[in-house]
């Protein structure tokens, strides 16, 4: 039976952070809400933890995992970003995009698109899950909460805990949670390509 957890969304309590923080550190699955609705985690080395998002979800091993940073230091350390992509990305986060980049040999290889290398990373803008990360110190391994069957994130804490509670341990609830997906950049070569247009702006991207 998955663990409750009503957190503030302004001031988080630090004492039910250091909770999720410890789940996580001991290879915990977190149903979590972001600034794009609710979102699955786990500790970025928790092996156990990428297999049963890919069960609940029903996806296969191409899936595209992203890694939520707490910053751009952090988000640096896990993808190559290249001199032409610095300032765009950095001037875009926080904020609602996931970009898709070339992983480095920090990320397992068990998390990159099998083919390409690459990994999705992004910096959110919400309150709860950067001081989330800023405890836990290390990226969370995210995947969106969409359930097979349906075709938006979940947004409500006490329904996942009613429909994921034997198959998650912590379910986060804080605050209203708005189900608005990222804008998704593609960014490989010189030029960013935009996979899904979402609630960033993706002009800023395009040519």
């Amino acid at each position: 039976m998955a663990r409750f957890l009503d957190i503030h969304p302004d001031n988080p309590q630090p004492r039910l952070i250091s909770q999720v923080v410890e789940a996580l550190r001991n290879d915990e699955l977190i149903a979590y809400p972001t600034d794009s609705g609710y979102a699955l985690g786990a500790r970025l080395g928790n092996r156990d933890g990428r297999d049963r998002i890919l069960r609940i979800r029903e996806l296969d091993e191409r899936h595209h995992f992203t890694l939520m940073c707490k910053d751009f230091a952090q988000l640096g350390q896990f993808v190559h970003v290249d001199n032409w992509a610095f300032r765009a990305i950095k001037a875009a986060t926080p904020g609602p995009y996931t970009f898709i980049l070339p992983a480095t040999g920090e990320v397992p290889k068990r998390l990159m698109h099998p083919k390409k290398r690459t990994v999705g990373v992004r910096i959110p803008d919400h309150v709860l899950v950067q001081a989330i990360l800023e405890e836990l110190g290390e990226p969370i391994l995210t995947s969106t909460l969409i359930l097979p069957g349906e075709t938006e994130a979940r947004t409500m804490g006490w329904e996942i805990k009613e429909d994921l509670d034997h198959v998650v341990d912590v379910v986060i609830e804080s605050g209203e949670v708005i189900a608005e997906p990222t804008t998704v950049i593609e960014w490989l070569d010189r030029e960013p390509v935009v996979l899904r247009h979402g609630a960033g702006d993706a002009s800023r991207f395009e040519a």
